[in-house]
């Protein structure tokens, strides 16, 4: 007596026994079809997330959160712009750099290449090659001794390791007897890093910056000065202040920049593949539709009793309402729970299902990310559940409609 009238007859319907057994299966469809959906949806988007945590800390493992170079030339006066980013409150880290886009002989084997050379003690501040690597060490980049150090990929693709000699060309080109000639040199292989990336792994090599200061002819120039930041989050918005103390001299290219191509693409992704996976919650939603449309028929001379004992077409419709909520928000609850808990075990989930069947869904021969990372986010969580349970109560809408339209009359003339 001390529940609302609606919410009370709609929870009892909803815990009564029906006689039409097909009934019962429909609803016990459509719960499960929102709980898989939902569970479906937050799996799915926490492995997304964690191949793009992934991937992100891969990337940035070698690129830096904000890259400054002059764009008409070289940084003669580096240690003191250097100084002046290192006074920046949100810098934890710079270091002085020349690249160039060369090739890399060996033999008959010619692969291009981006050639970067750096500092050793200084790159730790802004990169983590030393922990890439995987023959030989950073240290060996020391000036004068033209050692190189090669990704895993452009080695195997040069057929080189530690102690071969390769040769690096430029675009650069210097006035010989025979006319006009590249400018390039020999090196030695001295190391080889492996950081799981195509972009790195394939084509990135790394000197001391003295020799590739030396090959390019920029005297005590350097091309730019890489930063680490306290929050790369805010990169953009740092590398724009670190520029205007700068006096707006400097160019200031943030990682988001760099990379935006690939993790619009990878957004891009995550959202085409929410709206195909949230079909399966509008199917099993759709499908409280026909419960309530049949139970509606079932109930009509309950609905006429009502109706003629005084109970408004507002109450009538809002028991319907709570009878088809009542569905979607146990379905909802339990995918949640459900989704939460599977996503935060994927990983041994996974590797139990291999061990059982004798397969490996990410060959390590293949992929560089071999094992199913999971990334839990409770705005995915909130946002899928949310939409599914927001869907459940619009489908109980029609249905509660035409059970509200009822005529005590008519449902009651043949009774």
């Amino acid at each position: 007596m001390y529940h609302p009238l609606p919410l009370y007859i709609g929870l009892r319907y909803t815990r009564a026994k029906r006689r039409n057994h097909f009934i019962s299966f429909i609803s016990g469809t459509s719960m499960v079809g929102i709980t898989l959906g939902i569970v479906a949806l937050i799996v799915v988007l926490s492995v997304m997330n964690g191949f793009h945590k992934e991937i992100q800390q891969r990337i940035l493992a070698m690129a830096s959160h904000a890259t400054l170079t002059d764009p008409y030339g070289g940084i003669a006066n580096w240690p003191e712009v250097l100084e002046q980013v290192r006074a920046h409150p949100n810098v934890v880290g710079a270091a002085p750099f020349v690249e160039v886009q060369g090739m890399l002989v060996n033999s008959a084997q010619v692969s291009g290449a981006l050639v970067r050379g750096i500092e050793p003690l200084e790159e730790d501040q802004v990169a983590d090659l030393r922990q890439e690597m995987v023959r030989g060490s950073v240290d060996d980049l020391v000036d004068g001794a033209f050692n190189i150090i090669l990704g895993r990929d452009l080695a195997n693709f040069l057929g080189v390791g530690p102690g071969d000699k390769v040769t690096v060309v430029t675009p650069q080109v210097s006035s010989t007897p025979v006319g006009m000639m590249p400018r390039l040199k020999r090196f030695t292989v001295s190391g080889i890093f492996a950081v799981g990336m195509a972009d790195y792994d394939r084509s990135a090599a790394f000197i001391h910056m003295a020799d590739g200061a030396k090959l390019l002819s920029l005297g005590e120039a350097v091309t730019g000065v890489r930063l680490k930041l306290d929050d790369m989050w805010e990169a953009p918005r740092l590398a724009r202040e670190i520029a205007e103390d700068l006096g707006g001299v400097y160019r200031l290219i943030d990682w988001t920049q760099v990379h935006s191509n690939f993790f619009s693409a990878l957004a891009m992704e995550k959202r085409m593949m929410s709206i195909i996976l949230f079909l399966i919650v509008a199917v099993a939603a759709f499908n409280i539709v026909s419960t309530l449309v049949m139970v509606v028929t079932d109930k009509q001379s309950d609905i006429a009793v009502m109706r003629t004992l005084g109970i408004s077409p507002a109450r009538v419709m809002g028991i319907f309402m709570v009878q088809g909520t009542t569905i979607g928000l146990i379905g909802t609850l339990i995918g949640m729970v459900a989704g939460v808990i599977l996503a935060l075990n994927v990983e041994p989930v996974v590797g139990a299902i291999e061990n059982l069947f004798g397969i490996h869904f990410l060959d390590p021969s293949i992929y560089y990310i071999s094992a199913l990372p999971s990334d839990v986010h409770l705005s995915d969580v909130l946002a899928v559940s949310g939409g599914a349970f927001l869907m459940s109560v619009l489908a109980t809408l029609y249905p509660a409609w035409r059970a509200a339209k009822t005529q005590p009359a008519e449902a009651l003339r043949y009774e």
